[in-house]
Protein backbone atom coordinates (compact mmCIF):
# COMPACT_ATOMS: atom_id res chain seq x y z
CA UNK A 1 0.00 0.00 0.00
CA UNK A 2 1.79 3.51 -0.82
CA UNK A 3 0.63 6.13 1.48
CA UNK A 4 0.15 9.36 -0.49
CA UNK A 5 2.00 11.18 2.59
CA UNK A 6 2.52 10.98 6.53
CA UNK A 7 -0.97 11.93 7.34
CA UNK A 8 -2.53 9.07 5.65
CA UNK A 9 -0.51 6.40 7.52
CA UNK A 10 -1.55 8.51 10.96
CA UNK A 11 -5.06 8.48 9.73
CA UNK A 12 -4.71 4.80 8.79
CA UNK A 13 -3.49 3.97 12.24
CA UNK A 14 -5.75 5.89 13.71
CA UNK A 15 -8.44 3.59 11.75
CA UNK A 16 -6.70 0.55 13.15
CA UNK A 17 -6.80 1.33 16.48
CA UNK A 18 -2.76 1.96 16.86
CA UNK A 19 -2.78 5.94 17.70
CA UNK A 20 -3.32 7.41 20.76
CA UNK A 21 -3.84 11.50 20.99
CA UNK A 22 -2.43 13.06 23.47
CA UNK A 23 -4.01 16.57 23.79
CA UNK A 24 -2.73 17.92 27.00
CA UNK A 25 0.24 20.12 26.28
CA UNK A 26 4.16 17.85 26.27
CA UNK A 27 7.87 19.42 26.56
CA UNK A 28 9.82 18.74 23.41
CA UNK A 29 12.73 18.49 25.97
CA UNK A 30 12.94 15.59 27.40
CA UNK A 31 9.19 15.11 28.70
CA UNK A 32 7.71 13.62 25.38
CA UNK A 33 10.81 11.83 24.95
CA UNK A 34 10.02 10.17 28.10
CA UNK A 35 6.51 9.33 27.81
CA UNK A 36 7.79 7.33 24.02
CA UNK A 37 10.29 5.76 26.22
CA UNK A 38 7.97 3.94 28.74
CA UNK A 39 5.10 3.30 26.13
CA UNK A 40 7.35 2.00 23.95
CA UNK A 41 8.71 -0.40 26.17
CA UNK A 42 4.59 -1.88 27.49
CA UNK A 43 3.69 -5.32 25.78
CA UNK A 44 3.75 -5.22 21.84
CA UNK A 45 5.39 -1.83 21.46
CA UNK A 46 2.21 0.47 22.69
CA UNK A 47 0.49 3.07 20.57
CA UNK A 48 1.90 5.28 18.62
CA UNK A 49 1.59 8.71 19.97
CA UNK A 50 0.32 12.40 18.08
CA UNK A 51 1.30 14.99 20.42
CA UNK A 52 -1.48 17.75 19.62
CA UNK A 53 -0.02 20.42 22.15
CA UNK A 54 3.80 21.00 22.48
CA UNK A 55 5.28 24.12 24.66
CA UNK A 56 6.31 26.56 22.73
CA UNK A 57 5.44 25.15 19.01
CA UNK A 58 2.14 25.28 16.79
CA UNK A 59 3.25 21.97 14.98
CA UNK A 60 1.86 18.83 16.58
CA UNK A 61 5.00 15.78 16.83
CA UNK A 62 4.25 12.20 16.46
CA UNK A 63 6.74 9.40 18.23
CA UNK A 64 6.55 5.63 17.93
CA UNK A 65 4.60 5.38 14.59
CA UNK A 66 6.85 2.16 13.62
CA UNK A 67 7.07 1.15 17.65
CA UNK A 68 5.64 -2.60 17.17
CA UNK A 69 5.60 -5.55 14.61
CA UNK A 70 2.17 -4.62 13.18
CA UNK A 71 2.85 -1.05 12.42
CA UNK A 72 5.79 -1.49 11.08
CA UNK A 73 3.74 -4.19 8.39
CA UNK A 74 1.13 -1.44 8.14
CA UNK A 75 3.88 1.08 7.00
CA UNK A 76 4.96 -1.21 4.36
CA UNK A 77 1.78 -2.53 3.25
CA UNK A 78 2.76 -6.40 4.14
CA UNK A 79 0.59 -8.85 5.96
CA UNK A 80 3.85 -10.21 8.31
CA UNK A 81 7.68 -8.68 7.78
CA UNK A 82 9.01 -11.92 6.22
CA UNK A 83 6.55 -10.78 2.88
CA UNK A 84 9.38 -8.15 2.53
CA UNK A 85 11.89 -10.51 1.41
CA UNK A 86 9.63 -12.34 -0.80
CA UNK A 87 8.79 -8.96 -2.81
CA UNK A 88 12.50 -8.48 -3.01
CA UNK A 89 12.89 -11.67 -4.13
CA UNK A 90 10.72 -11.24 -6.46
CA UNK A 91 12.20 -8.12 -7.89
CA UNK A 92 15.58 -10.44 -8.19
CA UNK A 93 13.62 -12.99 -10.04
CA UNK A 94 12.21 -10.92 -12.92
CA UNK A 95 15.91 -9.24 -13.44
CA UNK A 96 17.14 -9.87 -17.13
CA UNK A 97 19.94 -12.87 -17.34
CA UNK A 98 23.04 -11.38 -16.76
CA UNK A 99 22.10 -8.29 -14.88
CA UNK A 100 22.48 -9.66 -10.75
CA UNK A 101 25.21 -7.97 -10.45
CA UNK A 102 23.72 -4.53 -11.45
CA UNK A 103 20.47 -4.88 -9.81
CA UNK A 104 20.08 -0.97 -9.32
CA UNK A 105 19.78 -0.15 -13.18
CA UNK A 106 16.90 -2.35 -13.06
CA UNK A 107 14.92 -0.73 -10.23
CA UNK A 108 12.19 0.89 -12.14
CA UNK A 109 10.01 3.09 -10.72
CA UNK A 110 11.93 6.89 -11.46
CA UNK A 111 10.82 9.27 -9.24
CA UNK A 112 8.16 11.59 -11.02
CA UNK A 113 9.10 15.00 -10.80
CA UNK A 114 6.12 17.30 -10.25
CA UNK A 115 5.96 21.46 -10.33
CA UNK A 116 3.19 22.03 -7.40
CA UNK A 117 4.27 20.00 -4.16
CA UNK A 118 2.46 19.56 -0.70
CA UNK A 119 5.65 20.85 1.28
CA UNK A 120 5.48 23.90 -0.50
CA UNK A 121 2.61 25.12 0.72
CA UNK A 122 4.54 27.48 3.25
CA UNK A 123 7.51 29.24 2.00
CA UNK A 124 9.65 30.86 4.71
CA UNK A 125 13.16 32.32 3.61
CA UNK A 126 13.47 33.80 7.74
CA UNK A 127 12.94 30.59 9.57
CA UNK A 128 13.28 30.01 13.11
CA UNK A 129 14.01 26.28 13.75
CA UNK A 130 14.03 26.67 17.55
CA UNK A 131 10.14 27.09 16.50
CA UNK A 132 9.42 23.66 15.79
CA UNK A 133 8.87 20.42 18.40
CA UNK A 134 12.52 19.04 17.61
CA UNK A 135 13.11 16.66 20.43
CA UNK A 136 15.55 16.88 23.07
CA UNK A 137 15.65 13.32 24.23
CA UNK A 138 18.21 12.48 27.12
CA UNK A 139 19.28 14.74 30.06
CA UNK A 140 22.83 15.18 28.78
CA UNK A 141 22.24 15.33 24.93
CA UNK A 142 23.55 18.61 23.32
CA UNK A 143 20.42 19.95 22.08
CA UNK A 144 17.29 19.24 19.86
CA UNK A 145 17.38 17.67 17.27
CA UNK A 146 15.66 15.62 14.44
CA UNK A 147 15.79 12.00 14.96
CA UNK A 148 14.10 10.73 11.90
CA UNK A 149 15.16 12.61 8.78
CA UNK A 150 15.76 12.15 5.74
CA UNK A 151 19.11 13.85 4.46
CA UNK A 152 19.86 14.38 0.69
CA UNK A 153 23.03 14.91 -0.96
CA UNK A 154 24.40 14.89 -4.22
CA UNK A 155 27.79 13.85 -5.49
CA UNK A 156 29.88 16.67 -6.54
CA UNK A 157 31.10 14.61 -9.98
CA UNK A 158 28.42 12.54 -10.92
CA UNK A 159 25.28 14.65 -9.61
CA UNK A 160 24.06 10.99 -7.83
CA UNK A 161 21.64 11.95 -5.40
CA UNK A 162 21.69 10.12 -2.00
CA UNK A 163 19.10 10.05 1.27
CA UNK A 164 20.74 9.32 4.85
CA UNK A 165 19.04 9.49 7.81
CA UNK A 166 21.70 11.02 9.81
CA UNK A 167 20.88 12.69 13.53
CA UNK A 168 20.41 16.57 12.56
CA UNK A 169 21.28 18.59 15.57
CA UNK A 170 19.61 21.99 15.78
CA UNK A 171 22.13 24.92 16.55
CA UNK A 172 20.15 27.66 16.21
CA UNK A 173 17.24 29.50 14.03
CA UNK A 174 19.10 29.25 10.92
CA UNK A 175 21.82 26.52 11.48
CA UNK A 176 22.02 22.56 12.10
CA UNK A 177 24.72 19.79 12.23
CA UNK A 178 24.28 16.71 10.50
CA UNK A 179 26.12 13.87 12.39
CA UNK A 180 26.84 11.59 9.35
CA UNK A 181 29.17 8.59 9.35
CA UNK A 182 32.59 8.95 7.22
CA UNK A 183 31.41 5.59 5.27
CA UNK A 184 27.79 6.87 4.72
CA UNK A 185 26.77 8.16 1.64
CA UNK A 186 25.97 11.69 3.24
CA UNK A 187 29.79 11.98 4.34
CA UNK A 188 31.23 10.84 1.19
CA UNK A 189 29.42 13.25 -0.49
CA UNK A 190 30.81 15.93 2.24
CA UNK A 191 34.60 14.80 1.67
CA UNK A 192 34.38 15.46 -1.91
CA UNK A 193 32.91 18.67 -1.73
CA UNK A 194 35.74 19.85 1.05
CA UNK A 195 38.22 18.41 -1.34
CA UNK A 196 37.30 20.54 -4.04
CA UNK A 197 36.52 23.61 -1.39
CA UNK A 198 32.72 24.13 -2.55
CA UNK A 199 29.90 24.49 -0.42
CA UNK A 200 27.23 21.36 -0.31
CA UNK A 201 24.19 22.30 -0.83
CA UNK A 202 21.78 20.47 1.80
CA UNK A 203 17.58 19.01 1.83
CA UNK A 204 16.44 17.76 5.08
CA UNK A 205 13.22 16.68 4.78
CA UNK A 206 10.61 15.23 7.68
CA UNK A 207 7.54 12.86 6.80
CA UNK A 208 6.20 11.16 3.07
CA UNK A 209 5.18 7.87 2.59
CA UNK A 210 6.94 5.58 5.98
CA UNK A 211 8.66 3.72 2.62
CA UNK A 212 11.47 6.76 2.22
CA UNK A 213 12.09 6.53 5.87
CA UNK A 214 13.19 2.37 5.24
CA UNK A 215 15.08 2.98 2.05
CA UNK A 216 16.85 5.90 4.07
CA UNK A 217 18.17 3.73 6.53
CA UNK A 218 19.35 0.59 4.08
CA UNK A 219 23.01 0.69 3.46
CA UNK A 220 22.52 0.19 -0.33
CA UNK A 221 24.85 0.45 -2.78
CA UNK A 222 26.31 4.26 -4.23
CA UNK A 223 24.74 3.42 -7.32
CA UNK A 224 21.68 2.55 -5.81
CA UNK A 225 18.59 5.22 -5.77
CA UNK A 226 16.96 5.63 -2.75
CA UNK A 227 14.00 6.74 -4.04
CA UNK A 228 13.71 4.12 -6.59
CA UNK A 229 14.24 1.61 -4.23
CA UNK A 230 11.13 3.29 -2.26
CA UNK A 231 9.25 3.32 -5.21
CA UNK A 232 9.84 -0.71 -5.51
CA UNK A 233 8.48 -0.83 -1.73
CA UNK A 234 5.25 1.41 -2.20
CA UNK A 235 4.76 -0.13 -5.81
CA UNK A 236 4.42 3.51 -6.80
CA UNK A 237 7.22 6.23 -7.88
CA UNK A 238 7.95 8.62 -5.70
CA UNK A 239 7.19 12.08 -6.64
CA UNK A 240 9.63 14.70 -5.89
CA UNK A 241 10.06 18.46 -6.61
CA UNK A 242 13.23 20.34 -7.04
CA UNK A 243 14.56 22.77 -4.08
CA UNK A 244 14.03 26.48 -4.15
CA UNK A 245 17.60 27.12 -3.72
CA UNK A 246 19.82 24.25 -4.79
CA UNK A 247 19.13 21.26 -7.38
CA UNK A 248 18.60 18.98 -5.26
CA UNK A 249 15.03 16.85 -5.28
CA UNK A 250 12.69 16.52 -2.48
CA UNK A 251 9.41 13.97 -2.02
CA UNK A 252 7.21 16.28 -2.74
CA UNK A 253 4.60 15.42 -0.05
CA UNK A 254 6.94 16.23 2.80
CA UNK A 255 5.46 17.80 6.11
CA UNK A 256 8.75 19.96 5.92
CA UNK A 257 12.33 20.56 4.08
CA UNK A 258 15.01 22.39 5.41
CA UNK A 259 17.39 23.65 2.74
CA UNK A 260 20.79 24.75 2.98
CA UNK A 261 24.65 24.92 2.37
CA UNK A 262 27.66 23.35 3.96
CA UNK A 263 30.33 25.74 3.90
CA UNK A 264 34.39 23.75 4.00
CA UNK A 265 35.41 23.56 7.05
CA UNK A 266 32.75 24.78 9.35
CA UNK A 267 31.91 21.72 11.78
CA UNK A 268 31.06 21.88 15.29
CA UNK A 269 32.39 19.52 17.91
CA UNK A 270 32.00 18.39 21.80
CA UNK A 271 28.46 16.74 20.89
CA UNK A 272 27.18 13.80 22.93
CA UNK A 273 24.18 11.77 22.38
CA UNK A 274 22.03 9.65 24.07
CA UNK A 275 22.74 6.07 21.81
CA UNK A 276 20.39 3.19 20.40
CA UNK A 277 23.37 1.41 22.50
CA UNK A 278 21.44 2.81 25.93
CA UNK A 279 24.47 4.32 26.31
CA UNK A 280 26.06 8.17 25.71
CA UNK A 281 28.37 8.72 22.86
CA UNK A 282 30.42 11.04 21.82
CA UNK A 283 29.58 12.69 18.73
CA UNK A 284 32.40 13.34 16.12
CA UNK A 285 32.78 16.81 14.37
CA UNK A 286 29.55 17.30 12.22
CA UNK A 287 29.33 19.63 9.66
CA UNK A 288 27.29 22.83 10.23
CA UNK A 289 24.26 23.57 7.53
CA UNK A 290 23.57 27.46 7.14
CA UNK A 291 19.92 27.40 6.20
CA UNK A 292 18.55 28.89 3.07
CA UNK A 293 14.70 28.99 3.85
CA UNK A 294 12.19 26.23 4.94
CA UNK A 295 9.01 24.65 3.04
CA UNK A 296 6.37 23.43 4.57
CA UNK A 297 2.87 22.11 4.39
CA UNK A 298 0.55 24.80 6.49
CA UNK A 299 0.24 22.51 9.50
CA UNK A 300 2.79 19.78 9.60
CA UNK A 301 3.18 16.76 11.64
CA UNK A 302 6.73 16.33 13.12
CA UNK A 303 8.29 12.96 12.95
CA UNK A 304 10.67 11.59 15.87
CA UNK A 305 12.04 9.26 17.15
CA UNK A 306 13.49 8.30 20.33
CA UNK A 307 16.58 5.87 20.80
CA UNK A 308 17.64 4.15 24.15
CA UNK A 309 18.07 1.10 25.77
CA UNK A 310 15.59 -1.34 23.98
CA UNK A 311 12.84 -2.48 22.79
CA UNK A 312 12.51 0.78 21.31
CA UNK A 313 10.71 2.09 17.93
CA UNK A 314 13.74 1.33 16.04
CA UNK A 315 14.42 -1.92 16.66
CA UNK A 316 11.57 -2.64 15.06
CA UNK A 317 12.24 -0.26 11.99
CA UNK A 318 15.27 -2.47 11.89
CA UNK A 319 13.43 -5.77 11.80
CA UNK A 320 12.13 -4.72 8.56
CA UNK A 321 15.50 -3.66 7.12
CA UNK A 322 16.46 -7.31 8.13
CA UNK A 323 14.04 -9.14 6.44
CA UNK A 324 14.78 -6.76 3.06
CA UNK A 325 18.55 -7.06 3.46
CA UNK A 326 17.92 -11.32 3.71
CA UNK A 327 17.29 -11.31 -0.08
CA UNK A 328 20.75 -9.17 -0.95
CA UNK A 329 22.68 -11.62 1.04
CA UNK A 330 21.81 -14.72 0.05
CA UNK A 331 22.36 -13.69 -3.77
CA UNK A 332 25.70 -12.52 -2.56
CA UNK A 333 25.90 -16.17 -0.55
CA UNK A 334 23.05 -18.91 -1.08
CA UNK A 335 24.16 -20.70 1.58
CA UNK A 336 22.18 -18.43 4.18
CA UNK A 337 18.98 -19.33 5.08
CA UNK A 338 18.22 -16.57 7.08
CA UNK A 339 19.32 -13.54 9.84
CA UNK A 340 18.11 -12.61 13.00
CA UNK A 341 19.20 -8.96 14.08
CA UNK A 342 17.78 -9.80 18.10
CA UNK A 343 16.23 -6.68 19.47
CA UNK A 344 17.87 -7.07 22.57
CA UNK A 345 21.28 -6.92 20.79
CA UNK A 346 21.04 -3.91 19.67
CA UNK A 347 20.02 -5.15 16.16
CA UNK A 348 22.96 -3.91 13.65
CA UNK A 349 25.59 -4.67 15.87
CA UNK A 350 24.88 -8.35 16.43
CA UNK A 351 23.26 -11.30 14.35
CA UNK A 352 22.54 -14.77 14.48
CA UNK A 353 22.99 -16.47 10.87
CA UNK A 354 21.58 -19.67 9.76
CA UNK A 355 23.91 -21.62 7.28
CA UNK A 356 23.30 -24.53 5.11
CA UNK A 357 27.13 -25.69 5.96
CA UNK A 358 28.92 -27.68 3.17
CA UNK A 359 32.16 -28.30 3.82
CA UNK A 360 34.97 -27.63 6.87
CA UNK A 361 35.00 -24.15 7.85
CA UNK A 362 32.19 -22.67 6.19
CA UNK A 363 30.86 -21.24 9.01
CA UNK A 364 33.78 -19.16 9.55
CA UNK A 365 34.00 -17.93 6.05
CA UNK A 366 30.28 -16.42 5.94
CA UNK A 367 31.22 -14.20 9.43
CA UNK A 368 33.83 -12.97 6.87
CA UNK A 369 32.22 -12.45 3.75
CA UNK A 370 29.21 -11.02 6.10
CA UNK A 371 32.09 -8.48 7.68
CA UNK A 372 33.89 -7.43 4.46
CA UNK A 373 30.67 -7.37 2.56
CA UNK A 374 29.46 -4.21 4.06
CA UNK A 375 26.01 -5.56 5.40
CA UNK A 376 27.16 -6.11 8.91
CA UNK A 377 30.53 -4.87 9.07
CA UNK A 378 29.68 -3.19 12.19
CA UNK A 379 28.99 -6.29 13.94
CA UNK A 380 29.94 -6.85 17.22
CA UNK A 381 28.84 -10.63 17.55
CA UNK A 382 28.15 -13.30 15.26
CA UNK A 383 26.46 -16.61 15.84
CA UNK A 384 26.44 -18.95 13.33
CA UNK A 385 23.96 -22.08 13.71
CA UNK A 386 22.59 -24.74 10.92
CA UNK A 387 20.18 -24.50 8.47
CA UNK A 388 16.54 -25.54 9.94
CA UNK A 389 17.28 -24.21 13.20
CA UNK A 390 14.89 -21.39 14.03
CA UNK A 391 17.04 -18.33 14.94
CA UNK A 392 13.93 -16.50 15.79
CA UNK A 393 13.78 -18.35 18.87
CA UNK A 394 16.87 -17.02 20.86
CA UNK A 395 16.31 -19.43 23.66
CA UNK A 396 16.58 -22.43 20.93
CA UNK A 397 20.13 -20.62 19.70
CA UNK A 398 21.85 -20.41 23.32
CA UNK A 399 20.80 -24.37 23.82
CA UNK A 400 22.54 -25.17 20.73
CA UNK A 401 25.74 -22.68 21.02
CA UNK A 402 26.35 -23.60 24.86
CA UNK A 403 26.35 -27.39 23.65
CA UNK A 404 27.76 -27.12 20.04
CA UNK A 405 30.55 -24.97 20.44
CA UNK A 406 34.24 -25.98 21.80
CA UNK A 407 35.70 -22.50 22.96
CA UNK A 408 38.93 -22.78 21.43
CA UNK A 409 38.44 -23.91 18.33
CA UNK A 410 35.19 -22.55 17.15
CA UNK A 411 35.35 -18.91 18.20
CA UNK A 412 36.85 -15.85 16.02
CA UNK A 413 38.21 -13.34 18.01
CA UNK A 414 40.83 -10.22 17.92
CA UNK A 415 41.07 -9.66 14.15
CA UNK A 416 41.90 -13.57 13.67
CA UNK A 417 39.60 -16.26 12.29
CA UNK A 418 39.98 -19.49 13.81
CA UNK A 419 39.68 -22.50 11.29
CA UNK A 420 41.19 -26.08 12.56
CA UNK A 421 42.38 -23.69 15.40
CA UNK A 422 44.67 -22.14 13.21
CA UNK A 423 44.52 -18.12 12.42
CA UNK A 424 43.63 -17.86 8.75
CA UNK A 425 43.23 -14.23 8.25
CA UNK A 426 42.34 -10.87 9.76
CA UNK A 427 39.27 -9.05 9.72
CA UNK A 428 38.82 -5.07 9.32
CA UNK A 429 38.29 -3.51 12.84
CA UNK A 430 37.69 -6.72 13.89
CA UNK A 431 39.12 -5.44 17.24
CA UNK A 432 35.85 -5.91 19.21
CA UNK A 433 34.16 -8.37 16.62
CA UNK A 434 33.31 -12.38 18.28
CA UNK A 435 32.21 -14.69 16.17
CA UNK A 436 30.58 -18.09 17.45
CA UNK A 437 30.71 -21.07 15.09
CA UNK A 438 27.81 -23.34 16.80
CA UNK A 439 27.26 -25.71 13.98
CA UNK A 440 27.32 -28.99 13.94
CA UNK A 441 31.00 -29.90 13.26
CA UNK A 442 32.30 -32.14 10.33
CA UNK A 443 34.59 -35.03 10.44
CA UNK A 444 37.32 -32.78 9.72
CA UNK A 445 36.74 -29.76 12.06
CA UNK A 446 35.95 -32.64 14.89
CA UNK A 447 38.49 -35.08 14.55
CA UNK A 448 38.80 -38.39 16.90
CA UNK A 449 35.16 -38.99 17.38
CA UNK A 450 31.47 -38.76 16.13
CA UNK A 451 29.60 -35.64 16.45
CA UNK A 452 26.91 -36.93 18.85
CA UNK A 453 23.38 -37.44 17.70
CA UNK A 454 20.39 -35.20 18.67
CA UNK A 455 17.77 -36.17 20.86
CA UNK A 456 14.35 -36.57 19.38
CA UNK A 457 11.37 -39.17 20.13
CA UNK A 458 11.08 -41.92 16.92
CA UNK A 459 8.32 -40.48 14.61
CA UNK A 460 5.85 -43.50 15.83
CA UNK A 461 5.63 -42.60 19.05
CA UNK A 462 5.02 -38.83 18.27
CA UNK A 463 1.98 -39.47 16.42
CA UNK A 464 0.32 -42.19 19.30
CA UNK A 465 0.60 -39.29 21.91
CA UNK A 466 -0.91 -36.66 19.36
CA UNK A 467 -3.86 -39.56 18.56
CA UNK A 468 -3.81 -39.75 22.49
CA UNK A 469 -3.96 -36.69 23.50
CA UNK A 470 -6.94 -35.78 24.68
CA UNK A 471 -7.25 -39.23 26.11
CA UNK A 472 -4.51 -37.87 28.85
CA UNK A 473 -6.52 -35.53 30.15
CA UNK A 474 -3.69 -33.14 29.58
Amino acid sequence: MAYPDLHHFLDRLDQEGELQRVTVEVDPVLEISAIADRVSKMPGGGKALLFENVKDSQFPAAVNIFGSYRRTCLALGVEELNDLSGRVDDFFAALPAGSADEWWLNLGFEPRQVIQAQCREIIDYSPDLESYPFLKSWPEDSGRAATLPLVFTEDPETGRANCGMYRTQVLGPVTVAIHWSPGSGGGRHYSRYRESGRRMPVAIVLGGDPSLVFSAMLPLPDEADEMRFAGLLRNSPVEMVRSLTSSLLVPANAELVIEGFVESGEVVSGSVFGNHTGFYAPAPDAPIVRVTCVTRKSVPVFPSTVVGRPPMEDCWMAKACERLLLPFIRRAMPEVADINMPLEWIFHNSAVVAVDKAYPGHAVRVMDALRNGGWLRNARLLIVVDAGIDIQDLSLVAWRMLNCVDWQRDIVRFGQCREHAQPVRTLPGSGTFLGVDATRKLPEEHPGRAWPGEIAMNDDVTRLIEARWRAYGL
